[in-house]
């Protein structure tokens, strides 16, 4: 069928995610609104269908969607089909072979693989079975029937790999939806591996501490949205701690309980916490659940007239108690690199991830903050030299509304992305989401694209556990 697809007209399909959808056809543009998705594509499939029924063949289409781009065929009969990855050049087509001594079957372009002899012919299922089993060159000398037999413990009936899904999102997953089975784009591909990645089970707690000594770096924006996401897919026990020494934030940007108790009641009734006899359900005395986004957090000090610091072993009380209860303890810190909590912190945490807003101040002090555990060695520089680096655009640009200010924003980014990169184990860019602005953080107010930038930004973390 794809032979017979030619270049010509030239049609150029989108989906787009706010519900519209166009088809151009040789330049000629034909818009398209519908209700939901599924009424664009049919209208769209139309449209491409009778001009391939005018032509009296299928036609190639190139088609556009959020998650990417593609190539399919539409037969007249409105049958879709995936466009073959690779064509022949035209200069092999053009130029003349000398004729071959034998006919020889068509090849395909298929993966590389081990080399192994192909047979002169294709060959069927059972076929091959045979050829594997029975040499096709007879045995010089008959071979036992022992030395030919194979154990049972080295054959499986089990198939190793899953099936994989069929597409679920833009043209691929709105023609799986109508019946045409498509694959996956390599953009949805990568997602799943996120949420793979996201999603697992480790042995025992892990901690992971945010951490920038610049304030405005994003710090407790980064804790709460790691938290969510990876509360959300891996099911895991999960508590937000803020652990700045006197007064932080974090409780000012995630939902309240039925009370008012911080990290200073938890250490007041550690002993309690840690007895045996003292159900799991306790903790939630102490703790503000999330009640979407499915984690807890454990509040600073709020008592603005109280003037108490936490300590180093204030700290390890915390969290000795945190690992009982928890899988996942994700730490907010404050901005005091050289404070006992901070350091503290650092000497329980698995994984470090340091915030920065795309402004230079907030880079140059995210990178003297790697700076100083580095040149601390041992766990410190270890710390160091396999941190996330999470880069968020800027929002003055964005409230200009100006497009070369927007463009600028994603430059700065971008460089300072870049920056850091031969550096540290991952870097990972979020783009601007006024959701994070202002109020309690949601995952579920977020814009798609910011969702999938901390997606990727959690498999990036969770890489380290």
């Amino acid at each position: 069928m794809e032979t017979q697809a030619l270049d010509f007209p030239k049609i150029n399909a989108v989906l787009r995610a706010n519900g519209t959808g166009e088809v151009t056809i040789n330049g000629t543009s034909h818009p398209i609104q519908a209700e939901d998705e599924a009424a664009v594509l049919s209208q769209a499939l139309q449209l491409i269908t009778e001009t391939a029924a005018q032509l009296g063949r299928p036609v190639r289409v190139s088609t556009t969607d959020p998650d990417g781009q593609g190539l399919i065929v539409v037969t007249p009969e409105g049958i879709v089909s995936e466009a073959a990855p690779a064509k022949p050049s035209r200069r092999r087509q053009q130029d003349p072979e000398p004729a071959p001594a034998a006919p020889q079957a068509p090849t395909r372009i298929e993966p590389a693989a081990k080399e192994t002899p192909a047979p002169a012919a294709p060959v069927t299922f059972n076929e091959a079975v045979n050829h594997t089993q029975e040499p096709s060159t007879p045995a010089k000398a008959a071979t036992p029937e022992s030395a030919t037999r194979r154990s049972l413990k080295e054959t499986s009936f089990l198939v190793s790999a899953p099936a994989m899904e069929p597409a679920t999102r833009g043209w691929r997953g709105a023609l799986t939806r109508l019946g045409f089975r498509m694959e996956p784009s390599p953009d949805e591909l990568a997602e799943r591996e996120d949420i793979r990645t996201v999603s697992q089970h480790w042995p025992g707690p892990r901690t992971v501490a945010v951490v920038n000594r610049k304030g405005g770096a994003n710090k407790t924006p980064t804790v709460v949205m790691l938290s969510a996401i990876l509360a959300r897919y891996s099911g895991a026990a999960t508590v937000a701690w803020d652990n700045n020494e006197s007064q932080g934030t974090l409780g000012w940007r995630t939902e309240q309980g039925s009370h008012d108790n911080s990290v200073l009641d938890l250490i007041d009734s550690s002993q309690t916490l840690l007895s045996p006899s003292t159900n799991a359900a306790e903790i939630a005395r102490f703790v503000h659940h999330q009640t979407s986004d499915k984690f807890d957090v454990l509040r600073s000090d709020e008592n603005e007239e109280g003037d108490h610091e936490v300590t180093a072993e204030e700290v390890d009380i915390a969290h000795q108690v945190l690992t009982r209860y928890y899988r996942l303890i994700v730490m907010d810190s404050g901005n005091t690199a050289r404070s006992a909590n901070w350091r503290r912190m650092i000497h329980h945490t698995n994984q470090l991830v340091v915030p920065v807003t795309a402004i230079e101040d907030r880079a140059e002090a995210a990178r003297l903050t790697l700076q100083t555990l580095e040149s601390r060695g041992g766990h410190d520089a270890e710390l160091a030299r396999n941190a996330v680096v999470i880069v968020s655009e800027s929002t003055d640009a964005k409230r200009s509304m100006s497009g070369d200010a927007l463009k600028r924003a994603k430059d700065e980014a971008r460089r300072i992305a870049d920056g850091f990169t031969p550096h540290v184990r991952a870097v990972v860019r979020i783009p601007y989401d006024p959701a994070l602005v202002n109020g309690p953080i949601r995952y579920d107010a977020l814009q798609p694209a910011t969702q999938r930038a901390w997606l990727a930004a959690a498999a990036a973390v969770a890489k380290g556990f």
